[in-house]
């Protein structure tokens, strides 16, 4: 059997003889190069998902991108990350599974970010900007108004949050108001502010800072609402319509002013920045 010769040591005698790899070293070559569709349920090469921003090039379903991402994706090179160091606290010492504090921990080491928010200056196009990415975090959000303000700089919102943590009890629920009323003081000063919703927007965001812009659009196929289908459901007992709480489908009722893919949304809002400053 000449023929037959493996080269560069690919299969190596393990604890099992007979030229047999030990069953925990056996790795796949190409494990973490593909991903499942969401929308399709197709398989797509994770190179193939990245140089598409992240979107699906068979169905268009928008995956998840996180907040670094994000801000690279709209301003260009050169912009500031600003408003770091604030990190949410457990003022009510709550546990449910696991104490609040682990929670805070864990999640601080697992993404690399003080909270669930980053708030940047830059460009985009030709606009100076403020920027605010992530979760409902009430003091970042409301700097970065105040900065919009104080700067006459045109103030974007991207919003990605399940809504207010519960777990900081009133404390978490005044951020809807402090937010609103930093918004509030934004447009009586006439600095524009535009919202975008990606998937999901829902909770307190949605009923606070999300739907205040001087124009609120989202990405397609967002998850967007205050309570989840399932509690609506459950609620009014009533089966909801087909792409209930979807972009497409609040677009149609008036919820929003526009829908628009990720690869759009940047020139998009250079557009609507020359239509809204003053």
């Amino acid at each position: 059997m000449s023929w037959f010769k493996r080269e560069g040591g690919e299969y190596e005698s393990g604890p099992g003889g007979n030229g047999a790899p030990d069953a925990g070293e056996r790795k796949v070559r190409t494990e973490g190069l593909w991903t499942k569709c969401l929308g399709c349920r197709q398989t797509i090469w994770k190179a193939d998902l990245e140089a598409n921003l992240n979107v699906c090039p068979k169905c268009q379903h928008h995956f998840k991108i996180d907040a670094r991402q994000r801000i690279a994706l709209l301003l260009e090179p050169g912009y500031e990350l600003v408003d770091t160091g604030l990190r949410s606290t457990d003022p009510l010492n709550f546990t449910d599974v696991k104490p609040y504090k682990k929670r805070l921990r864990a999640a601080q080491e697992s993404t690399g970010l003080d909270d669930a928010i980053l708030n940047a200056e830059g460009q985009l196009g030709h606009h100076n900007v403020v920027v605010s990415m992530g979760a409902v975090v009430g003091e970042t959000i409301a700097r970065a108004a105040d900065r919009a303000r104080i700067g006459r700089k045109p103030l974007i919102v991207v919003a990605a949050s399940g809504g207010a943590r519960m777990m900081e009890g009133v404390v978490s629920l005044m951020q809807m108001a402090k937010i609103s009323t930093a918004l509030g003081q934004l447009a009586d000063a006439k600095v524009p502010y535009i919202s975008v919703l990606t998937d999901p927007t829902t909770g307190g965001v949605t009923a606070s800072f999300a739907m205040l812009g001087d124009l609120n659009i989202a990405e397609p196929g967002a998850l967007i609402g205050f309570a989840g289908p399932r509690v609506i459901e459950q609620t009014i007992r009533q089966k909801l319509p087909e792409g209930f709480q979807r972009s497409e489908f609040l677009l149609e009722k008036g919820f929003l002013d526009s829908v628009v893919h990720r690869r759009e949304l940047k020139p998009y809002l250079i557009r609507a920045l020359g239509f809204l400053k003053v």
